[in-house]
This record gives structure tokens, sequence and C-alpha cells, in this order.
């Protein structure tokens, strides 16, 4: 069998992030596994473009990316997301006006589940926590993830109007109204929702996609109504904006 150094030396990467539950820098790879410099930076570079690494930033660090995780659980993948997703969402909470829960969040069916939060001081208490599903349709995070669907997987999902259940009797009664809130979520690039999953509650979000475009999670910003108007609800959601395409970025190494 003829022996290919370069792809031993990337599956020794991989097998060696893979045993490693923190991101690790390049530098103690190569040291690691014996390997130059040079090389383990290009191979790393190759592997973080195909999908099966990424790269922490703040850490200048490496870990296992969403190829991986896709052959491995959804535990996993949902652990990746959490750390990637992380120092953005705690960034935004940071930065935001008024005191504001940001969350993370992956499409699970019809619903969303939530596998990432930070809190501000004196922020809101969300039914939103951490493990909790709630419907898609209802949720601004919801919402950002069903707009970036293609048009008959949203109709999959959604086949008749009985699919679409509230909590508090506001929120798409048909699949039109559903139709036109993500038309909008499209054409503005950011979903809203108001009252429907927490009386006198708000949010704003928007979704972070794989290489595919296919939407891996949605980031949102979730505050007390009465504290923002239009001008300050379209800062908050240029900021979810921006992070979720932060996200993006870190996810498919572009």
């Amino acid at each position: 069998m003829p022996d290919v150094p370069a792809a031993r030396a990337a599956l020794r990467i991989v097998t060696h992030l893979a045993h490693h539950s923190e991101p690790v820098p390049a530098s103690t790879i190569a040291r690691d596994l014996g390997l130059p410099r040079s090389s383990t930076y290009q191979l790393i570079r190759v592997l973080q473009e195909e999908g099966y690494v990424v790269h922490y930033p703040e850490l200048r660090a490496y870990g296992l990316g969403g190829v991986v995780a896709e052959i491995g659980s959804s535990v996993l993948q949902a652990s990746r997301l959490a750390r990637l997703a992380n120092p953005l969402i705690e960034r935004l909470v940071a930065e935001a006006p008024v005191p504001a829960v940001a969350q993370l969040a992956v499409l699970s069916g019809s619903d969303v589940s939530y596998v990432g939060q930070a809190s501000a001081p004196r922020a809101p208490t969300t039914v939103a926590r951490l493990g909790v599903r709630l419907p898609a349709h209802l949720t601004a995070t919801g919402r950002a993830m069903l707009a970036a669907l293609p048009t008959a997987q949203v109709r999959a999902l959604y086949p008749h109007r009985d699919a679409l259940i509230t909590r508090h009797g506001i929120g798409p009664a048909t699949l039109r109204e559903l139709d036109g809130i993500l038309a909008k979520t499209r054409e503005r690039g950011w979903a809203g929702e108001h009252g429907e999953i927490t009386p006198d509650y708000s949010s704003v979000a928007a979704a972070a996609t794989d290489r595919t475009g296919y939407p891996s999670a949605g980031i949102g910003l979730t505050y007390r109504g009465e504290a923002v108007d239009a001008l300050a609800e379209a800062a908050l959601a240029r900021a979810v904006r921006a992070a979720a395409d932060a996200l993006t970025a870190r996810l498919t190494g572009r």
C-alpha cells in the first residue's frame, strides 16, 4: 500500500485534536507530532478549508471542525458550536445598550434547541434556557434559520396550518403569514419577534451558515420590549447580524 506522508500527517492532526477537549495551538500540534511547523500550518489550513478544523481566534488555537462533528454525535456538534460562539454572544451582551440575554440555538425539526447563552446584569429572565426547545416559527432565532432554508424544506416542516401552534395566541396563523415573515427576514437579513414567546419581551436574531449555506445556528438577543424603540432595535439587529457573520466565518474557515 502506498504511503502518502501529507495525508498521514493530516489524519494524525485530526486524531490529535480529537484526543484533546480544549483547542490546541499549531505550535503544540507540531511539537507533539514531531512535524515541521511550516508543514503543520499548511496542513491545518487545508483541513480548515475543508471543514475538518476550526480556528479559535481568542485562543490562537485549533479544534475539530464541522465535518468531523457531522461524522460524530450531535452532542459534539453542539459543544463545538457553543465553544466557537460563546465569545461572540458574550461580546453581544457586553456591548448591548440595554440589559439583554444572548442565545445560541440550533434547528431540531420544527423546533429550536438552545445550546448556548450569555446574560448581562439585570437582563430579563427568559424561558430560552440551555436544553429548552421552542417552536421555531415563534422565535427570532428559529425564524432566522427557517429563512435560510429552501422553501420546500420549510413546507416539509410546516405542511399545514395546524403545525403553527402559538404560546400566547399571537404569531403566524397561516402558512402565508409564515412565508411573509420569512420573506421579510431574508430581505433585511435578520428576524424579530415581539411577545410571541414571553409577553413584554422582544428578540432579534440572525443565522450563521455552513459551507453549503445551511443554517448551522441562530444567534439572538432578548430584551424588554419597552426599553427599545425602532432605531435601537435596528442597531441590535445589526449587532446580531455581525455576530452571526463572524460565527459563519469561524465555521467555514473563510
